[in-house]
């Protein structure tokens, strides 16, 4: 005879990240595509190229992005947006560190979460909690605070490049020059 718990037991590790293998990855393919850039993927348990993490998180290498089915979404719209936010002089070079000013980290956050919110399944709210598990810090504490209150110049710089337009909806565009680039 076995014994049945009265009550479940405590969850005990952390929810995970949205992966890859759990999108719809052509939805994904042809977002990246309006950017010029292209999702490559790669077989289980091999190194993924290009990544500045390693093990899961995505990689970059010129235009194309690269993923494993174990790939985190949210280290893949990361990545993008690195690509989309970068000068066109940068992504002919890229291979691994997109580089960029903390201003430009700063936009590439906040354009991730607006890329989530162009694909089923994903959007806005669940990018706010993966990227909060995943480890990124802002100020006000999360990720959901740090975008409603203190992203004005992330918001900015996306506008000023020609990355949103006035009401802050993603224009398709990639950025091209460095131009009204502040400096630090």
């Amino acid at each position: 005879m076995t014994r049945r718990p009265t009550r479940p037991p405590p969850v005990t590790t952390a929810p995970a990240v949205l992966l890859l293998n759990a999108t719809d990855r052509v939805a994904l393919a042809l977002l990246l595509a309006r950017y010029g850039a292209h999702l490559t993927l790669v077989a289980p348990g091999e190194g993924i190229p290009g990544s500045y993490w390693g093990h899961s998180e995505a990689g970059l290498k010129g235009e194309r992005l690269y993923a494993r089915l174990d790939t985190p979404v949210h280290s893949l719209l990361h990545e993008a947006s690195h690509y989309i936010c970068m000068t066109a002089e940068r992504r002919a070079g890229l291979d691994r560190d997109a580089g960029g000013s903390d201003l430009e980290e700063s936009a590439v956050c906040y354009l991730q979460v607006l890329l989530a919110g162009q694909l089923p399944g994903v959007g806005r709210e669940r990018m706010f909690c993966d990227m909060d598990q995943w480890g990124y810090s802002f100020r006000l504490g999360s990720t959901r605070a740090w975008f409603a209150q203190d992203a004005t110049d992330a918001r900015d710089w996306l506008w000023r490049h020609g990355l949103i337009d006035a009401a802050g909806r993603v224009t398709g565009a990639v950025r091209n020059s460095a131009s009204a680039e502040p400096a630090g």
